[in-house]
């Protein structure tokens, strides 16, 4: 059976955005671990008993940085799996989409994590090592933009 895991891909949108194009309006929110390889990513953790895959990515996104359910808005319409395997067991790491309602919100990382940035969407997928998260990257940044 495989490990399952869930989180947020949290962003921001700068104030005032740039007069040159609303695509850089925009930062996603990234932890770095502070085990293993240190590899950065959204916040995301384990499933626990009793709870359902969306309170899963809210509780983790809470202890992860500190970003309450009430700071966020989930966008409608965006859900996204991937599946990979880690340390020879297939994993699935479930992802939703949310926008942090004032730009400013401080983030509080847990020792899970030793630091965190945001970032613009070519800056955010050279700090994730894994093709399918930058693709995902990619993928929620054309969404968004599908929506205006």
């Amino acid at each position: 059976m495989a490990v399952r895991a869930c989180g947020l891909i949290i962003y921001r949108r700068l104030r005032p955005a740039p007069p040159s194009k609303a695509a850089d309006s925009i930062e996603y929110l990234l932890l770095q671990t502070s085990y293993g390889t240190h590899h950065w990513t959204p916040p995301k953790g384990h499933v626990d008993p009793g709870e359902d895959d969306l309170q899963t990515a809210f509780r983790e996104t809470q202890e992860e940085a500190g970003l309450q359910a009430s700071q966020l808005t989930l966008i409608d319409g965006y859900r996204k799996e991937l599946h990979y395997p880690v340390h020879g067991k297939p994993k699935t790491v479930v992802y939703w989409l949310a926008e942090v309602k004032d730009h400013d919100t401080e983030i509080k990382l847990s020792e899970e994590h030793q630091a965190f940035q945001w970032l613009k969407l070519e800056d955010a997928c050279k700090f994730v090592e894994y093709e399918d998260m930058q693709a995902m990257l990619k993928e929620v940044h054309q969404f968004l933009f599908s929506k205006e």
